[in-house]
Order: structure tokens, then C-alpha cells, then sequence
């Protein structure tokens, strides 16, 4: 299928959409609560991957400065687009944002998709043992109880 487009804006019809797939379908943001993805589409640049017409059918953010660092997250493409092109679309208008180039670092998370990553330069980090994180696995069942 062709006739992808692909834009950094998205309707509140399709942020709850999109909320729906990342806090339902992903496996790392199972349960997200709505305010909480509100608050990171508002803190982020996003990205709307739409077919031929005009249906939001994925989506992505980018955490950045845009002078320095961008952190890739959220790409979600729905199941029945999947194998389609829809992925490589999306993340050839990520890549070729022109508030995104020039960066010195992109970093993303992924437990399966690091073939599909490869294409657009993402390594495996040369230096993993610099790295470090600070997870909180229960977040947001605990955002949940209290709205």
C-alpha cells in the first residue's frame, strides 16, 4: 500500500487513538492512564502516520532538545498495517524531521525490533555499561488509583 503521509500534528480524536494502542496493545506502557500520555504528546514531538485516507494508522514521539539528543519512543503501527511499508514510512519522516538532524545522539528501547532500527543507524551501544536507568515497573498502576 502507498499513499503514506506522515505529520507532527494529531487531533484529540487521534491522541486518544493512539493513547488506546500505546496503553492496550504496546508491551511497555501497558495501562498507561490518559493524562499521563497527554501530558508526554504535549512534552514531546509526535508524529502521525495517516494512510491514503487520511486514517491515523501509527504513531511515534521523540523526546529532544533538537540541538543534541532525541530519544525515540511510542512507535506503534496498528496491527492491520502492519507489513505494509507503514513502519518504513514513519520512520523515514522521523528520521528526515528537519528540527532532528544534526543530532549527536539518538537512543531508543526496543525488545524486537533491532533489525528493523538497523536500517535508520541504531546500534547496539558501544559502551553499554555507561549506561544507566531508573525504572519504576508499578508507576503507572499507581497513576490508575488515583484518578
Amino acid at each position: 500500500m502507498s499513499g503514506w503521509t506522515v505529520s507532527t500534528t494529531l487531533s484529540d480524536a487521534e491522541i486518544a487513538t493512539a493513547h488506546r494502542w500505546i496503553s492496550a496493545e504496546s508491551y511497555w506502557a501497558k495501562g498507561l492512564p490518559l493524562p499521563c500520555f497527554q501530558r508526554s504528546v504535549a512534552n514531546s514531538l509526535c508524529f502521525a502516520l495517516r494512510d491514503a485516507a487520511g486514517e491515523l494508522r501509527g504513531f511515534a514521539r521523540v523526546v529532544t532538545d533538537r540541538a543534541t539528543f532525541a530519544y525515540l519512543c511510542d512507535v506503534f503501527v496498528c496491527a492491520s498495517t502492519r507489513g505494509k511499508g507503514a513502519g518504513k514510512a514513519l520512520m523515514g519522516a522521523i528520521m528526515g524531521h528537519p528540527e532532528l538532524q544534526d543530532l549527536r545522539r539518538w537512543m531508543l528501547a526496543t525488545r524486537d525490533a533491532h533489525g528493523f532500527y538497523a536500517e535508520y543507524g541504531f546500534s547496539i551501544p558501544e559502551n553499554p555499561e555507561r549506561l544507566m536507568q531508573r525504572l519504576d515497573p508499578d508507576v503507572y498502576a499507581r497513576l490508575q488509583h488515583r484518578t
